[in-house]
């Protein structure tokens, strides 16, 4: 994994535009952007991404509060349509499909943001998507999307985790 950040294509720059940049605050949303190798795993890769995005609070209380949640709640199928708006509103995990209406509706600018996430999410070189399921066991519950392109490894990952 090459945590470097590359420059962010203008598709990436726009969804951070709509959810924020990349953060350590554990709360509300931001969005990542790093070049993974063909051998790097997506899951493993978001999942460092959701222990950066929590940050000090990851220690505060614990891996084991913070994994319990954590789980893959959709993956593209390979050679499926593209269609993260439909892809996330279709979630069948009752605790993930909570936070969809927040990531996707109830957020300032939202159709600007749904535009963003379909430009980089449903990007026909994007090869690998995953949504999983987050929280801290307690009150706090969102969603991580990553999608990494084949062509270069680029990945992008939104996070959102909110109580």
């Amino acid at each position: 994994m090459n945590k470097a950040t590359p420059p962010f294509p203008d598709s990436v720059t726009r969804l951070e535009a709509a959810y924020g940049g990349p953060s350590q605050s554990g709360f509300g949303s931001a969005v990542f952007h790093e070049t993974l190798t063909d051998d790097d795993d997506l899951t493993q890769a978001a999942l460092s991404t959701y222990r950066t995005f929590v940050g000090p609070l990851w220690d505060r209380y614990g891996e084991a509060a913070w994994m319990g949640p954590w789980r893959t709640v959709h993956a593209r199928e390979p050679g499926a349509r593209p269609d993260i708006e439909a892809e996330l509103r279709g979630i069948a995990d009752r605790d993930a499909r909570q936070s969809v209406p927040m990531l996707l509706d109830d957020i300032e600018g939202a159709e600007a943001a749904r535009t963003a996430l379909s430009a980089v999410f449903d990007d026909p070189a994007v090869t690998e998507l995953r949504v999983f399921n987050l929280g801290d066991g307690a009150a706090m519950s969102g969603l991580l999307v990553a999608g990494r392109r084949g062509t270069d490894g680029e990945t992008a990952y939104l996070v959102f985790l909110m109580d």
